[in-house]
């Protein structure tokens, strides 16, 4: 007879094997990243390399100037998670508090820009950011990657704002607040679970957006993000796929770590609850 702790243990000992496949092209990458380039080529199944090749990572940080584009990526994530934010918590908030003529119309062409992809609208976006005179620019890349609706965002802090009770706004027009008062001080405040989850995948996918950056920056490659500036390992007739693969790994630490972080807060809530 199977008892519930036996079920527990096969569920267990399957979530380990499933996850050890989730995550073994990670340690693969890990690991190929010490080895040279002959034994990526040659004995890329094997997982330990032979001698561990730590100019690797010493030649893509420096040599393929992967510490410029750090910063770059640094600069152009913090700004656009930061733009997106203030965006998308006050369209949500209008959207979500404010009764207005054809609220209902707009909401629903924010949904369908969704199923908009983003290769179809990068040409006008092009041409408004090269009228602006911001194409090439650090400055441009960031509005460049800032715009579009952020559906899902607004939809969260529309939602979210919506459940507030109106006698807090009440309360703040008695107190003299006006619009941008009332958000600032008590709506955004309020809303701190959907600004970090916005905060987070935001930040995620902005450190690996590629298409932007790359078609943005094209005239100045000291503008490059380390998404982009993994095609420096790749010439004409050749490709230095180890130190690609440190470069890789070197790309994916600051979200390794931001999920720790975000992991490990998370748990102390939970405790303190």
């Amino acid at each position: 007879m199977i008892t519930s702790k036996s079920i527990k243990i096969i569920i267990h000992f399957f979530l380990i094997v499933f996850g050890l496949i989730w995550i073994y092209p990670f340690i693969w990458m890990l690991f190929s990243s010490f080895k040279t380039n002959t034994e990526f080529l040659t004995k890329g199944t094997t997982l330990l390399p032979e001698v561990f090749q730590w100019e690797n990572y010493s030649n893509a940080w420096n040599n393929a100037n992967f510490s410029g584009y750090f910063i770059n990526t640094v600069i152009f994530t913090v700004a656009v998670v930061i733009i997106v934010i203030i965006l998308s918590s006050l369209t949500g908030y209008v959207l979500g508090r404010l009764k207005f003529p054809g609220r209902n119309l707009i909401m629903i062409s924010v949904v369908a820009i969704m199923f908009i992809p983003k290769g179809y609208t990068i040409i006008p976006l092009y041409q408004i950011i090269s009228g602006m005179g911001l194409n090439n620019t650090m400055f441009g890349v960031i509005l460049a990657e800032s715009s579009g609706a952020h559906v899902l965002f607004i939809l969260m802090f529309a939602s979210f704002f919506a459940s507030i009770p109106k006698e807090l706004e009440e309360s703040a027009e008695i107190d003299g607040a006006g619009f941008l008062r009332t958000f600032f001080q008590i709506m955004l405040p309020l809303s701190a679970p959907i600004v970090a989850t916005t905060a987070i995948m935001q930040f995620i996918w902005t450190w690996s957006s590629f298409l932007i950056p790359l078609v943005f920056t094209s005239s100045r490659p000291e503008l490059r993000t380390l998404a982009v500036g993994m095609q420096n390992f790749v010439g004409t007739y050749t490709a230095d796929y180890a130190g690609m693969a440190a470069a890789a790994t070197i790309s994916l630490l600051p979200v390794i770590l931001l999920f720790i972080l975000c992991k490990d807060t998370s748990l102390r809530e939970l405790r303190v609850q």
